[in-house]
């Protein structure tokens, strides 16, 4: 047999020298192979790689304890061994033998203070059972000795071991720590074994068995007879058994006797407990219905208590102070008693409210009491909501009564006075809150009061705006401008009124600069005042009278800032259009016929100057861009009817002038300028004078229809004497671009009319210089058509061979058409100023015609060199010091 890997010194020294410095001392060392397995399980061994190990027994003394520990060891890279793991001995409670390892040479270790218990512990696996038997035993022996309790032991029998360690005693050599260093001491391997009989039975146990195992061995070989022998005692035990028995039947007589008085006193007892326990239940019973009166007489009272404070809470809000009764029924509007009423107002709104079903408790809304209460409070309300409806109607029309009485609210003759409504909104302002309060009282009683208010402001504005219209245009002096700008029977040479009526305009912005903003502030105030909820009419800041600079002579406490009932502002953004359609109806009312003052201004405007149409346009349109707020409906709808007026006077008086253009064309012959040509430039001034603001595009229009009836109507004279036809256009269309210059670099609508003009100048000149030039020269010109005809067929060289197109046709074309040139060329210049009746176009028209037979007469002379080289003709630069000397 191989030497022990136990008795190996080297691995000892090895295992010391790896654990040095620990104090600890070696009691066994040997190697085994580490592999993985499963508590309880069967599992295949070989399955995990098996690794080399040293498990290494070690003991620590410390006082009069040891403690015993289990290394693990495992080899380094260089073949040294390092430590691995550290058991402690103390903790080992299971030694378990791999029992489907045939070899048996493979057992596990469980220690108890494992982290993890479902990790299986490691598998050591011994080269022999020699090996295995020797290293449990010396594990079994220190826990026994030094820890004084045994591990449970699985899957080996224990009677082999013992007989194994009986017959190996092997001398260990155990390395023992003392004061003076380590002493090597050898003893016996039966010194730390662990016997069969110590750790099963004791001594004494072992004697009894030995006996007993003694006597059935004596018994062995005579078995009958020690069954007889058995027998025998057996029948004997029974019978003496019996005889006792019947020796002892008195006495069982005096037993039975005493069970019976037993069991009857244990029946007395029972029925008595019976007896007892429905007594006790009947008890119960009536106890449990005492406390349940009780609970429910004390949940009584304390619900009656509860149901006391709540009436009393109920009465106290279905009490009506007398104070307020009597405000609310009886007592007078005057500013001394607002307070009272409004305190009244608002304590009825409340009450009513609070006997509404989010405010009051669902149970109480069907109580009679509550009924009754709530009928009387809308009877209450009801009366007063009457009361104050009639006292408010009758107040606004006294109101305005009393101004439209007095004279000195009005313009008079002579003094044009302000409107000033400082007072009436001072005094209406007083019963702000109280229509608040009607509002949320009863809104459809603030149907018939707007209406009282709108019809008896209206009366008062309607005067104002017509008296101040009356003395307005009055006061004002302004002669009267002619409506006949183009006629053709005033003359060409008369010359047109230019009185200034600038004093027109100014009433006119002097109207709209006093009601515009009036009109705004009468519709912010009846906004605010009549519960309209809309946002503010004009924001700050905003252009209320179409002046940049917001100016406004009214009082500065107007009624902007009127509060809702709560001294909040109402807010923009909750705008409701069914309210803001109601606002615009109700506006309606108040200012309807106003407008009508407004138009007998811009009539009478008209009838003074068509022309202030243009600039009281661009007033208008100013005032209107600064209207933005959606509640000021009626001031735009008026700022748009005033605009629209104006426009249509001015169209009316477009019209007239265009009608005025168009008579020219039933007039006899005309030559020259027309008339409207220079009177047109006169009016396009006077109208670019009066342009303000937007009415830009109203001009605009009118000049396109002005231009385009003066450049039909002229074409149209033009047609009716087709032989001065291109003379009466050319000269025409030339004054136009003449009288238009200036205008036409500054107004883009004239500069395109301009162009359009000079373009049918230059077709007209074109057409008479021609016509001139054939006239003189109609032979030349007539025989250098036929050549260019003939080029587009036959070859240059075949035509001088052409009939009337020979040599001697062009000897004779010369002779008849170029003899006394200068002649024909002055000719054709007396022609030109014959019929032209405007003698500074001449130079220019000459200039043109020149240059236009000088280019027609260089082509001739191209095609006579090309056809016909050889024969000689008047050179064209001949031609040209001709022309320049003429």
């Amino acid at each position: 047999m191989a030497k022990s890997s136990a008795d190996d010194e080297e691995l000892r020294r090895a295992c010391e020298a790896a654990i040095e410095g620990t104090k600890q001392n070696i009691v066994m060392s040997i190697r085994v192979a580490k592999s993985r397995g499963v508590w309880g399980k069967s599992g295949k061994l070989g399955r995990h790689m098996a690794k080399p190990r040293v498990l290494a027994i070690s003991t620590k003394s410390k006082g009069q304890r040891t403690k015993a520990f289990l290394r693990v060891l495992k080899y380094s890279t260089g073949g040294v061994l390092e430590p691995a793991k550290l058991y402690k001995l103390k903790h080992l409670s299971k030694v378990e033998v791999i029992t489907n390892d045939p070899s048996g040479c493979t057992f596990m270790l469980g220690f108890d203070n494992l982290r993890s218990q479902s990790v299986a512990p490691p598998q050591w696996t011994m080269r022999n059972i020699d090996d295995r038997n020797r290293l449990l035993l010396c594990i079994l022996n220190i826990c026994k000795d030094v820890l004084g309790r045994l591990p449970k032991v699985v899957g080996i029998d224990v009677v082999e071991m013992a007989l194994w360690a009986k017959e190996n005693t092997p001398k260990v050599t155990n390395q023992v720590s003392i004061q003076d260093g380590p002493v090597a001491a050898t003893v016996t391997e039966s010194d730390l074994k662990v016997t069969v009989e110590r750790e099963l039975v004791s001594q004494a146990e072992e004697e009894d068995m030995e006996a007993l195992l003694g006597t059935y061995v004596m018994g062995i070989g005579e078995a009958e007879a020690f069954s007889e022998r058995l027998k025998r005692e057996l029948q004997a035990l029974e019978a003496a058994n019996v005889h006792a028995i019947l020796e002892t039947e008195p006495m069982v007589e005096e037993v039975l006797q005493g069970l019976d008085s037993a069991a009857n006193c244990v029946e007395d007892m029972d029925e008595w407990l019976s007896i007892f326990n429905v007594k006790l239940r009947h008890m119960r019973e009536d106890i449990e219905s005492i406390e349940t009166r009780n609970n429910k007489l004390e949940m009584q009272s304390v619900n009656n208590k509860a149901l006391i404070e709540e009436l009393d809470k109920l009465l106290e809000r279905l009490r009506v102070p007398s104070e307020y009764a009597t405000s609310l029924t009886g007592d007078s509007f005057d500013e001394a008693r607002m307070l009272q009423n409004i305190e009244a107002c608002e304590w009825l709104t409340g009450a009513l409210r609070g006997l509404e079903i989010p405010n009051l408790d669902p149970a109480y809304a069907n109580m009679r009491a509550v009924r009754e209460k709530r009928a009387e409070l809308e009877k209450l309300k009801t009366t007063f909501v009457r009361r104050a409806s009639e006292f408010l109607r009758k107040y606004f029309a006294s109101l305005v009564d009393f101004m439209i009485s007095d004279k000195s609210y009005f313009s008079q003759r002579g003094q044009l006075k302000r409107p000033d409504h400082a007072d009436l909104r001072y005094r209406c302002r007083t019963y702000a809150r109280l229509l608040q309060h009607l509002k949320n009282l009863d809104k459809n009683c603030l149907g018939p009061l707007r209406k009282a208010y709108c019809s008896s402001l209206n009366l008062l504005l309607r005067r104002e705006a017509r008296e101040f219209a009356n003395e307005l245009r009055a006061s004002t002096k302004a002669s009267r401008n002619p409506t006949v700008w183009l006629e053709a029977s005033t003359g060409s040479g008369q010359n047109v009124n230019n009185a200034d009526t600038s004093t027109v305009s100014e009433a006119y912005a002097k109207m709209l600069t006093i009601f515009i903003p009036l009109l705004v502030d009468e519709s912010s105030f009846f906004a605010h005042f009549m519960c309209f909820e809309v946002p503010a009419l004009v924001p700050p800041g905003g252009l209320a009278n179409g002046n940049k600079t917001g100016h406004n002579d009214d009082d500065t406490t107007d009624d902007l800032g009127i509060m809702d009932i709560d001294d909040n502002e109402t807010k923009a953004g909750s705008k409701n259009s069914v309210e803001l359609g109601t606002l615009n109806d109700a506006l309606q009312d108040l200012l309807d016929g106003i407008q009508e003052d407004f138009y007998a201004v811009v009539d009478w405007a008209y009838k003074i100057d068509p022309l202030r149409c243009i600039s009281m346009h661009g007033i208008t349109e100013r005032y209107l861009s600064g209207q933005k707020a959606d509640a000021a409906g009626f001031v735009r709808l008026l700022l748009d009817d005033l605009e629209s007026r104006i426009s249509m006077q001015f169209s009316r008086f477009v019209d007239e002038a265009c009608h005025q253009i168009e008579r020219n064309e039933r007039n006899v012959r005309q030559m020259g300028v027309l008339s409207y040509i220079p009177r047109f430039a006169t009016l396009a001034t006077r109208m670019e004078q009066y342009i303000q603001g937007q009415s830009r595009d109203l001009v605009d229009q009118a000049y396109t229809k002005f231009v385009s009836i003066m450049f039909a109507t002229l074409e149209k004279i033009a047609q009716q004497d087709p032989k001065y036809a291109d003379i009466l256009l050319l000269e025409n269309y030339a004054e136009f671009q003449n009288s238009l210059f200036d205008l036409a670099n500054v107004v883009p609508t004239l500069a395109k009319f301009y162009h359009q003009a000079s373009e049918a100048y230059e077709q007209a000149c074109t057409r008479h210089i021609n016509m001139i030039i054939y006239y003189q020269f109609e032979r030349l010109f007539q025989f250098a058509r036929k050549i260019e005809d003939l080029m587009y067929t036959i070859t240059p060289e075949e035509i001088p061979f052409q009939l009337g197109l020979s040599k001697m046709d062009l000897r004779k074309m010369l002779k008849s058409s170029l003899s006394g040139v200068d002649k024909s060329i002055m000719a054709m210049y007396k022609k030109l100023q014959k019929n032209l009746t405007s003698e500074a176009l001449l130079p220019s028209l000459w200039d043109k015609c020149k240059k236009e037979f000088l280019d027609k007469y260089e082509s001739f002379a191209q095609l006579v060199a090309k056809i016909y080289p050889n024969e000689p003709i008047l050179s064209v630069a001949d031609m040209r010091e001709l022309l320049a000397s003429m």
